[in-house]
């Protein structure tokens, strides 16, 4: 199976914020003037949130506060954590936390694996994780609502 098979495969459970530990992940939905801020990989035509592994060392906050610039280019947000999450496919399982990137501006996009950022809403149908960023998204909406 290829990659972006496999991606296209992950699945997710979605668990109470702090309720599992041992996170390997972040996932940064990001919100910015009515619309979901999405990175293009360079490698492939799908869009996705912010996120990736947590780096000895780092706090998941901390993970995702460099994530979020690293795949977006976003500096000045408040980032709130969402809740907590179990990703899976065939090859195995992992712990995540989700937060939610509430932006003030939107900075230049660094040199890296991403190629461009687009805002939408809603999500657009071509996701590198079908089946698990809708339901994330869904999370940091509702975390959204609540600071409104």
């Amino acid at each position: 199976m290829d990659r972006e098979n496999i991606r296209k495969e992950l699945q997710c459970v979605i668990h109470p914020l702090n309720s599992l530990g041992g996170y390997k992940y972040v996932v940064v939905c990001s919100w910015y003037r009515g619309q979901w801020i999405l990175s293009r990989h360079r490698n492939r035509d799908t869009w996705e949130t912010q996120g990736g592994h947590i780096e000895p060392g780092e706090t998941p906050l901390e993970a995702a506060r460099r994530e979020l610039q690293e795949e977006s280019g976003i500096e000045n947000a408040a980032l709130y954590p969402v809740c907590d999450y179990y990703g899976y496919n065939h090859l195995g399982h992992a712990n995540g936390m989700v937060f939610l990137a509430m932006a003030e501006e939107l900075g230049m996009l660094p040199e890296s694996e991403m190629k461009e950022i687009r805002g939408f809403y809603p999500l657009p149908g071509n996701l590198t994780y079908p089946d698990t960023t809708p339901v994330l998204i869904q999370e940091a909406e509702n975390r959204k609502k609540l600071l409104e």
